[in-house]
């Protein structure tokens, strides 16, 4: 059996590429930045898809990101492959002080808070914006800011959506005091509801995600469904998109129901 590749192949690799291809040996830190960006995300798709050997590609082109950079910055005479390890591994040291005799047990986010400038410290400016609500809440709670249960964020969302309802269209005074009113309300709801998803164990944009993917599915569905009975959508009109919707749901819930028993038997 031939021996499996180690990290330092693949580190030699790399050296080996930025020295005889012409491509790679031109890129730089700032020129490689949409790539990272890029590859990130197909892992993340393959992970939601929950594809074994896509992850696996997907983790070796992340991974030639990491190569990549660490040995342009050894070649700049910056830091090298073994300083970005070193670092991991006393950052990882630090974060678990009790398993590696450095202190006791302490959340990770109350010793991080110490060495804070702000709350929003560290956080990238382009991180999407239910990841920044998560994380901002993460941390605030991380130093004892936070609900002891999930009843205080579910009626804090019920608050915030009241108080959007009194600023919903038909309100007194200029439209556009209304409508910066109406988007503060809102934003108050969806952070609101970012944070009982987080007190709830769930990750917003994660939930939205699996909403999205079952919105597309079902609507995907209604338009079958109509071009089936010759309807067309766009002119179909609410009641008619109303009962096929419906329609697609009672299928969809009758087959995960069917499942379910399928699999419960398949236990007995």
């Amino acid at each position: 059996m031939q021996p499996k590749a180690t990290l330092e192949d693949t580190l030699a690799l790399m050296r080996d590429l930025r020295a005889r291809c012409e491509w790679d040996a031109a890129q730089t830190h700032e020129s490689l930045r949409p790539y990272l960006v890029e590859e990130t995300a197909e892992l993340d798709e393959a992970i939601r898809l929950g594809a074994d050997p896509l992850i696996r590609e997907e983790l070796g082109d992340v991974l030639l990101q990491v190569l990549f950079h660490s040995v342009v910055a050894e070649q700049r005479g910056a830091f090298d492959m073994g300083d970005v390890a070193a670092g991991l591994i006393a950052k990882m040291h630090a974060r678990h002080p009790h398993l590696y005799g450095l202190g006791d047990r302490e959340p990770w986010e109350r010793m991080k808070a110490r060495t804070r400038a702000s709350i929003e410290d560290g956080l990238p400016p382009g991180l999407p914006s239910l990841h920044r609500a998560h994380r901002l809440q993460d941390r605030a709670a991380g130093v004892g800011f936070d609900w002891p249960d999930v009843e205080g964020p579910a009626q804090k969302v019920e608050e915030e959506l009241s108080e959007v309802r009194a600023h919903l269209p038909g309100g007194a005074g200029p439209a556009e005091t209304r409508q910066a009113d109406l988007e503060a309300e809102l934003g108050d709801l969806l952070f609101a509801v970012v944070n009982l998803c987080r007190k709830s164990g769930v990750h917003a944009a994660l939930a939205l995600d699996k909403a999205n993917e079952k919105f597309v599915r079902r609507w995907t569905a209604v338009e079958q469904r109509a071009a089936l009975q010759g309807i067309e959508v766009p002119t179909a009109g609410l009641e008619v998109l109303d009962k096929l919707w419906d329609e697609v749901k009672a299928t969809e819930l009758r087959a995960q129901s069917s499942e379910q028993t399928r699999s419960s038997d398949s236990e007995l």
